[in-house]
């Protein structure tokens, strides 16, 4: 039997974060020409689906390979072998329950829902998408055992497998039929009127307003079969390597706890850290759930105002006055795939941390500890202010390089973007520091934070929504607001539990300063590309995101924010790290 890989914890947030990237560039690959093909209005479907979706995938692809990994990590930490084999097995069989119920809840309530969110339709999707919650469910015990050895390939390439999966299928199964559909339509058609799906229709935009859902559903099936796949591939591989400890290590080991005593281990350890994710994605629910009832509000109250507002973006998208919610609603969304990316990427910190801060702290190592939390928090500020502030900085030519076939929309979406930029490193630093916090067992702060954060979340969309004259763009603003809370209080709450003084210079300012260089050179070289020497192109925007990230990368260099365990992280680490030292570059 091979002997297990063991990756420290930027090695492991390596992996992971190079897996994310690409699953990061694969989903935009996918969500991008998507949103092009169905427009934002049909985007709103495929949104909305996952509105309902996320809750219970949290659980599962958060809560669960948390619990599993912190009690596999503490056990290999004290010898105990064939505990970290019974837990995965016990894992198995309680996240199969956990996942079955999910699935069943979601298909029960998917129609109910969609009509509460004021979109009927939407059930088709969620219906859909149902299913991978009991295949992410059974994942999660896989990938939260592996994550235990603190090896995180694993973990990677099934995310990979899943979005992968997702384009190939997705996007091309969305592209065919949609078009076929249309094609369909127009060689029916008598003056515009025809039958499709049942319905009757008058003109293009009505027989598009019908098509939307079902094609929506079309795209979701990529991700049901592409989670569907990662599981495969996690199972076979468990079958064709197995634990991988050694015969040595499993024979040195004492004989384990009992199924019970484990399961009500894990149980208790997962409820917790899976009721975080419950608050927060539930929250999140309840958060589309208000977006959607005060846009909808605020057409009744506004719709002129509205209407002239968005006349130019409405008018080239042909929106009937019926869809405007969805479009707006879907405008949104295209803007979060955007703000999500780099919360994405600094996810895979947290999930490195959490066995390498739970043996630290099981093993009362306050060095090792106060290491750890420094090297996560400053890593996610390295990653997180630059993108943040380079967005700020030029959010109009950032969507114009990627929805350059929904210009309509951009108008809309440019006040939205540069707001979650200028909040960028809040979005980006929760989740690491809710895993920490689950790793030295105080599970519950990242709920009392969630919780405290979502509710002035929901009071602020219903106030600044239900404004027609804000209407959509006060969803950043209240997001910004709730993240302000939870990272206020999640952050205090881990330094005064592990009794750490982080090094706020390191850590904080020189990320910031280097970052706000980079957000300054890039909007400069925007100004002077695009206003001064007039050149309109797609080009523009990539030259002003490649100066501002040279502009960052010379800062941080300047400025020693950079310390050798970050370049070890990458490949070849250890020799750019001595070439770096050579120039005394390294902090």
């Amino acid at each position: 039997m091979a002997e297990r890989k063991k990756q420290s914890l930027l090695t492991g947030a390596g992996v992971l974060a190079i897996a994310t990237v690409i699953v990061k560039l694969i989903g935009a690959v996918y969500k991008i020409p998507l949103t092009n093909l169905l427009t934002p209005e049909g985007y709103g479907y495929f949104t909305g689906a996952y509105a309902i979706y996320n809750p219970l995938y949290a659980i599962s692809m958060a809560g669960l390979p948390v619990a599993v990994s912190k009690m596999v990590s503490q056990n290999v930490e004290f010898g105990r072998i064939k505990d970290a084999q019974r837990i995965f097995h016990v894992a198995q069989k309680l996240f199969f329950i956990v996942g079955l119920t999910g699935t069943v809840i979601l298909m029960c309530i998917a129609y109910p829902y969609s009509v509460m969110v004021k979109s009927p339709m939407n059930y088709i999707s969620v219906l859909v998408v149902a299913p991978c919650v009991l295949f992410c469910c059974m994942m999660s015990s896989f990938r939260g055992y592996y994550e235990g050895l603190k090896n995180m390939t694993p973990t990677g390439v099934s995310q990979v497998i899943e979005a992968g999966v997702k384009l190939v299928f997705g996007l091309s199964a969305t592209y065919i039929c949609f078009n076929r559909w249309l094609s369909t339509y127009h060689k029916e058609a008598v003056d515009g009127a025809a039958t499709v799906f049942g319905q009757q229709v008058k003109n293009e935009a009505e027989a598009l307003a019908v098509m939307y859902p079902y094609a929506a559903a079309v795209a979701i099936m990529g991700v049901t079969l592409g989670s569907m796949l990662g599981l495969l591939y996690l199972f076979i591989k468990y079958k064709r390597q197995g634990f991988g400890f050694t015969r040595e290590e499993i024979v040195n080991s004492p004989a384990p706890e009992s199924d019970k005593t484990l399961r009500n281990n894990l149980i208790r350890i997962a409820a917790p850290i899976a009721l975080s994710s419950i608050v927060l994605n539930i929250s999140n629910m309840i958060d589309d759930l208000t977006i959607r009832n005060r846009l909808a509000y605020a057409m009744e109250v506004g719709a002129d105002v509205i209407k002239e507002m968005y006349s130019a973006s409405l008018s080239a998208a042909q929106t009937l006055d019926e869809g405007i919610n969805n479009y707006l609603y879907g405008t949104h969304g295209s803007v979060l795939n955007i703000k999500n990316l780099i919360p994405t990427i600094t996810l895979t910190l947290g999930i490195s941390a959490i066995p390498a801060l739970s043996s630290a702290w099981a093993a009362k190592d306050k060095k090792e500890i106060k290491g750890t939390i420094e090297t996560v928090l400053r890593v996610t500020m390295m990653i997180a202010m630059p993108a943040g502030l380079g967005i700020a900085a030029i959010p109009g030519p950032i969507l114009e390089i990627l929805y350059s076939s929904s210009r309509d929309m951009i108008p809309i979406a440019e006040p939205m973007l540069r707001v979650y930029g200028l909040g960028m490193f809040l979005f980006a630093a929760t989740s690491p520091m809710t895993n920490m916090l689950q790793a030295v067992g105080r599970m519950d702060i990242p709920i009392k934070s969630i919780a405290i954060g979502s509710c002035a979340k929901i009071l602020l969309n219903f106030i600044l929504i239900g404004n027609p004259n804000i209407n959509i763009k006060g969803a950043p603003v209240s997001t910004a607001v709730c993240y302000i809370i939870i990272f206020a209080i999640n952050l205090g709450s881990l330094l005064k539990v592990t009794d750490v003084k982080i090094n706020v210079i390191s850590v904080y300012l020189k990320p910031f300063i280097s970052a706000a260089l980079c957000g300054i050179a890039a909007w400069g070289a925007n100004y002077i590309i695009a206003e001064k020497l007039m050149i309109e192109s797609r080009l523009v925007g990539i030259a002003a995101i490649g100066f501002g990230g040279v502009t960052y990368a010379i800062s941080m260099l300047l400025f020693k924010g950079i310390v050798k365990d970050d370049v070890l992280m990458l490949p070849k680490g250890e020799k750019i790290a001595k070439v770096l030292a050579k120039f005394g570059l390294l902090g």
